[in-house]
């Protein structure tokens, strides 16, 4: 992985509004300062009033930021800042089942709860058989999620009072950083302008809806209620990421590792994500692409998130989210 100079944020001083910046290692430089000096040099940012501007105007945006990053001097300390989600993005897809391990585990769990004399290897042996199949022949399963289920990278995570399996599913997320429609998977990574991290929380009761089983799962209620999508703490451009496929995802629940996957083990990589909705819809700039989430969520060991656990999320080189979890109060 390439050393990154700087990541990319929204903040906010002492209660004040939230403005965009620029992190350079504990520094922060708001982007419209960048800009100020940027200007007295003869050149200028196109996107300085949010980072959604930013990504609008990435290809402009981008090499002049890279460029100023190493002269900038001193700015705000990092940790006299709140941060808040990285970008507020115009749409968010969600690819699911994508990742080798867990979709097996998935398999094995839901089989043996339904049998528990089932043959428990000849099962796994069976869904190794169907990812290897669907890896080969198929394509991803992509949903679209709702932006105002976004909370911040350290906000309380307050956990509805009527969901009775709220689950962690930490996830590498790319952000784009050119508008994608009908692109191939060898250029699809030529539009991705970072990623930072995102937990995808499911209410797992609320998935499957025996009503109307014929219509599928139900995502509206299972993944959208506010704070179900902890984003950043911040976009590191991909410039400084390198191979997408390559980073760590570890998710600990109260200290204790619950998820530690690579994203090796996606069965779609990102590129083959991105080509496949760009096949349906225009990505645009700013959107949030979440690319599934590894083994280790609350189903596979019966234990879902509650009142008082703390969530940390890390990805390699993309920093680390911390959400508190707090009880709902009962309507």
């Amino acid at each position: 992985m390439a050393q990154h100079s700087f990541s990319i944020g929204t903040f906010s001083a002492a209660g004040g509004p939230a403005f965009p910046g620029l992190v350079v290692g504990e520094q922060v430089f708001a982007l419209a300062e960048v800009d100020r000096r940027l200007r007295a040099e003869g050149r200028a940012l196109l996107g300085v009033s949010s980072t959604l501007a930013l990504f609008d105007n990435w290809e402009h945006d981008f090499p002049l930021l890279q460029a100023a990053a190493e002269g900038l001097g001193e700015g705000a300390p990092l940790a006299s800042l709140e941060v808040h989600a990285p970008v507020a993005p115009r749409q968010i897809f969600c690819a699911g089942a994508n990742y080798h391990k867990h979709v097996v585990d998935l398999v094995v769990d839901g089989t043996m709860a339904r049998d528990p004399n089932a043959d428990r290897e000849a099962v796994r042996a069976r869904a190794e058989a169907m990812m290897a199949e669907r890896a080969r022949s198929g394509m991803p399963f992509v949903f679209m999620a709702a932006p105002s289920a976004i909370i911040g990278p350290f906000d309380d995570f307050e956990v509805p009072y009527d969901v009775k399996q709220p689950d962690w599913e930490l996830e590498l997320a790319a952000v784009i950083g050119k508008p994608a429609r009908r692109v191939s998977a060898q250029t699809a990574l030529e539009h991705v302008a970072g990623y930072t991290i995102a937990n995808d929380i499911t209410a797992r009761e609320l998935v499957n809806r025996p009503d109307v089983p014929q219509m599928g799962m139900d995502w509206l209620a299972a993944k959208c209620s506010p704070g179900f999508l902890p984003l950043g703490p911040f976009v590191v451009p991909a410039a400084f990421v390198g191979d997408p496929q390559a980073l760590q995802i570890t998710l600990k629940l109260n200290g204790q590792p619950m998820q530690d996957e690579s994203t090796a083990d996606m069965i779609f990589g990102v590129a083959r994500i991105i080509e496949f909705i760009s096949r349906h819809l225009r990505l645009l700039p700013g959107d949030v692409v979440l690319t599934g989430s590894p083994s280790g969520n609350g189903t596979h060991y019966g234990r879902f998130i509650q009142d008082g656990d703390v969530l940390e999320g890390s990805i390699s080189g993309l920093g680390i989210q911390r959400n508190r979890c707090v009880a709902e109060p009962s309507a």
